[in-house]
């Protein structure tokens, strides 16, 4: 799957749920957090990290979403991808082996 974003925007948000391989259940990571690490693709400069919101229980539920802000999307046309990173409350990392695809096109 390829999220597409647009050249400028302010405002779109990705939602990813994040599950175990082995048995499909939702990740809890409640009272952690959770970031999506932005980059080009081929590149390895990371342009912005986004952190997700933390709103009810979506945590619990696996639930991350991502939301674009500011000049963040003022990049050239192209192909990037993102990289979600899992912080527990005891302070354990977990990274999630899939790498987000995003091509972010022109605005008219």
């Amino acid at each position: 799957m390829i999220y597409q974003l647009v050249q400028g925007d302010q405002a779109p948000q990705v939602q990813a749920k994040l599950t175990r391989d082995d048995t499909g259940a939702a990740i809890d990571f409640s009272g952690g957090s959770c970031a999506l690490k932005f980059r080009a693709k081929g590149t390895t400069a990371i342009l912005f990290t986004l952190a997700a919101a933390d709103v009810g229980g979506n945590f619990a539920d696996g639930i991350a979403v991502f939301s674009f802000s500011g000049t963040q999307l003022d990049i050239d046309e192209g192909y990037y991808e993102g990289e979600v990173e899992i912080t527990y409350a005891g302070g354990e990392v977990e990274t999630v082996f899939e790498v987000l695809d995003f091509y972010l096109r022109a605005d008219f």
